[in-house]
């Protein structure tokens, strides 16, 4: 499942620029191999980062939030990508990938909370993060005693 499509890319940088940081043979014609392979490795370096926490890639059907929110970020970090192949990179996607990743980072760590209207399945292969067993323990003033 993608976050954002090539065209987003190319509507985010304008066709100009999106040939200029892509055409490598001076065709006058994007490389969208090149697009593909920015935006391919933006979309998976946030499902390293959410993958901490929820299962990757995130299914985003029918949230409008959290659909617009991976979408930025995935622009942001593909555009960083498509600039470095063309330095220097310019400060405002410099920022942007720097606040993008930021955001992840918090997002992993459960300092931010992603815009969902349904709670997001949890990455199982990350296992039960605790469990108990027994009955509750309650401690009174003569120490640990079963309830």
């Amino acid at each position: 499942m993608s976050y954002a499509t090539n065209a987003d890319i190319e509507e985010r940088l304008g066709t100009a620029t999106y040939i200029e940081l892509t055409d490598d043979t001076g065709s006058g014609q994007p490389d969208e191999d090149k697009v593909t392979e920015a935006r391919l490795a933006a979309e998976a370096e946030i499902d390293s980062y959410l993958g901490r926490r929820f299962a990757v890639p995130i299914d985003v059907g029918g949230q409008p939030g959290l659909v617009a929110m991976l979408k930025r970020l995935t622009l942001d970090l593909a555009e960083y990508r498509l600039r470095m192949r063309r330095p220097p990179v310019t400060k405002d996607a410099r920022l942007q990938c720097d606040a993008a990743l930021l955001w992840l980072s918090r997002a992993a760590n459960a300092e931010v909370a992603l815009p969902t209207i349904v709670e997001l399945p949890s990455n199982s292969g990350l296992g039960p993060a605790a469990e108990t067993v027994g009955g509750e323990r309650v401690l009174t003033g003569d120490g640990w005693e079963a309830v």
